[in-house]
């Protein structure tokens, strides 16, 4: 079944956009991502909730970014790893990092996930993309 708002091909990074640590993983994605392979979306937009429910996601709480590649959702630390693999050297180089097993890659990330607020904070309201970001997001 495809998934609402992507094409097949796409690879889509959902994220919690009241987030700073988030925001700023956004950011990094646009900076460093020149062959623009990512599409990102928000996961409080109508475009991430819709995609959120097609996957059985929770869509009134948000620990974990979401990435899908070929109709296919990875959570959590393999979705982290995924998105790295597909960025420019250096960052490939994170991809070690698959060779802990992913109930440990992931309890670290559920640290950093679920106290993400009280470690970066957070924004009042959503932010929204800025003009020359636009076609980077659904």
């Amino acid at each position: 079944m495809t998934v609402p708002y992507i094409n097949k091909k796409d690879n889509l990074i959902l994220f919690d956009s009241v987030c700073k640590l988030c925001h700023g993983w956004s950011r990094f994605i646009i900076k460093y991502d020149r062959n623009h392979v990512f599409k990102l979306a928000t996961v409080q937009s109508e475009q991430g909730q819709a995609i959120l429910e097609h996957f059985d996601m929770p869509t009134s709480y948000f620990d974990t970014m979401l990435y899908v590649e070929n109709n296919r959702a990875y959570e959590k630390s393999t979705a982290f790893l995924k998105v790295v693999n597909k960025l420019p050297y250096p960052f490939k180089l994170l991809q070690v990092f698959y060779l802990i097993p992913r109930f440990i890659r992931d309890w670290f990330y559920d640290r950093i996930a679920l106290n993400r607020y009280k470690l970066f904070g957070k924004y009042d309201n959503c932010l929204l993309p800025t003009a020359d970001h636009n076609n980077r997001f659904l």
